[in-house]
């Protein structure tokens, strides 16, 4: 069953969140982020994107956001937070917001790897909200460790490197369905904006 609605939506072109010239992000999918600085990720894909985010969390996990600590990134107003006390439900809530095609960006800061069942679902909810609601909806899971969650569109980890008095990241295309690994270094500029250094 999964597989012939998979079908039935691939053929659909799906348009980008751009990152920087050479890094993208499409929506209508679901993707990965992982690595220490896997929330810095997310924040970068927040400023790329217009209107609320919705940002899916556990109760129970010490790493929360703070509102403050991301202003440098983009403005917390964006944000609305839902904390999950069951584990199981955390998926369920990305999946009926991926379906309702109502928000740009999604993000599931999950404390575990979900199966490849789950996984299937929410790449089905996203193409459903893609073509059924207001904006096709990229879907975010931040993962534990070093990644590695089936079926997902793209995976990228995030490291810390910071340089002098500005933060940097080494970011990592670790798997993509149109593109081959590779590694980036991201700064942070004066002006609050990141480009990939030269």
């Amino acid at each position: 069953m999964d597989s012939i609605l998979l079908n039935k939506y691939r053929t659909a072109k799906y348009d980008y969140i751009t990152m920087w010239d050479i890094i993208s992000l499409a929506q209508g999918r679901l993707h990965e982020c992982a690595g220490r600085a896997r929330r810095s990720f997310a924040l970068m894909i927040a400023a790329k994107t217009r209107g609320p985010v919705i940002w899916i969390s556990a109760t129970y996990s010490p790493d929360q956001l703070n509102p403050a600590g991301i202003e440098s990134f983009v403005d917390p107003g964006r944000f609305l937070f839902i904390k999950i006390s069951q584990k199981e439900d955390m998926l369920w809530t990305m999946e009926e917001a991926l379906r309702s095609g109502a928000v740009e960006l999604i993000v599931a800061d999950l404390p575990y790897f979900p199966a490849l069942s789950p996984i299937r679902r929410l790449q089905l909810a996203a193409e459903a909200g893609s073509e059924l609601g207001m904006v096709a909806p990229l879907g975010l899971i931040l993962t534990p460790n070093s990644g590695g969650a089936q079926g997902v569109e793209t995976r990228w980890t995030l490291q810390p490197n910071a340089q002098g008095f500005y933060a940097g990241w080494f970011l990592s295309r670790i798997k993509s369905r149109g593109a081959p690994p590779k590694t980036w270094c991201i700064m942070q500029t004066p002006e609050n904006s990141f480009e990939i250094a030269k």
